[in-house]
């Protein structure tokens, strides 16, 4: 259970994403309570009947907006963090609902019990709704990103020449006792591992790693071109090594016939790592 929670998520990286989201969630919870009627909204009579249950689209789409909104600079999510962060939502929706059912539709007394009463309503509507919004957005991203990584790779198998001519830049990497030199060309990724980085790279047609004691940021400051770039807060990759790429509801993987392990390119870097391996292959 514990490792079913800790499985990565995707999360919200856009504003435009949330507002879009937030307002379908909302929509989607006025669908249910207009089309099933529970707790005993079906014996409820008012010629405005329907206008008066609008409000609470309004409701649930601003309490996911405002759930999306305050986890959107947060770098890692699973599963565990979303299922908290709807259970707030739920929390922050069922407060509103409340005092908007009791002031301008019920017009009863302040009560906790009542609130209570409220939660669990809120509780058991916003499950099934929550389970739709989290599994539409898994398949949503998941089929994006897998017809994106095929077009992609389908570009790059048609286009295999290497354009190394092109890289013909020297790479300076100096840390501490450490300094290394190596042509644009020749470099493949590098991967942090705290306060160190392996650096894989190609050296008298070898794959050689060598392992310096920097952080991925100042690494990335001496090393990145045109074509290497970073791709994930632990990765940095040289874009026209890839060969091939896959995609996931969290993102996509990088794949380089040099070495034996996939490097991931987080959600917050689609947008640029993506576009640049379109445009980089002939």
């Amino acid at each position: 259970m514990l490792s079913f929670a800790a499985y990565s998520f995707p999360k919200s990286d856009s504003y435009k994403e949330i507002l879009v989201s937030s307002m379908v969630a909302g929509l989607l919870f006025y669908i249910f309570l207009i089309v099933f009627q529970p707790f005993g909204t079906e014996n409820f009579h008012h010629q405005y009947k329907y206008l008066l249950l609008f409000p609470y689209s309004f409701i649930f789409g601003i309490a996911f907006f405002i759930g999306d909104l305050c986890i959107i600079r947060f770098k890692d999510w699973n599963i565990g963090l979303e299922l908290l962060k709807l259970i707030g939502i739920i929390f922050l929706a069922s407060i509103l609902s409340y005092f908007y059912n009791s002031i301008f539709i019920s017009h009863v007394k302040l009560s906790f019990i009542n609130y209570l009463y409220m939660f669990l309503y809120c509780l058991a509507l916003g499950i099934p709704i929550s389970t739709i919004y989290i599994l539409s957005r898994y398949i949503y991203l998941k089929n994006i990103h897998e017809k994106t990584a095929d077009q992609v790779s389908k570009k790059l198998a048609e286009h295999p020449q290497p354009t190394d001519h092109k890289l013909n830049k020297a790479l300076n990497i100096s840390a501490n006792s450490t300094n290394l030199q190596i042509p644009e060309s020749h470099f493949l990724c590098a991967l942090s591992m705290e306060n160190y980085c392996s650096v894989y790279f190609i050296e008298n047609n070898q794959i050689k790693k060598v392992l310096i004691r920097i952080s991925l940021s100042n690494l990335l400051n001496q090393v990145q071109t045109d074509y290497i770039k970073r791709c994930h807060r632990s990765y940095i990759v040289n874009l026209d090594k890839v060969k091939n790429i896959k995609g996931n509801a969290q993102g996509y993987r990088l794949f380089l016939s040099e070495i034996d392990f996939d490097i991931p390119v987080s959600r917050s870097f689609i947008s640029l790592i993506i576009p640049k391996l379109k445009d980089f292959k002939p």
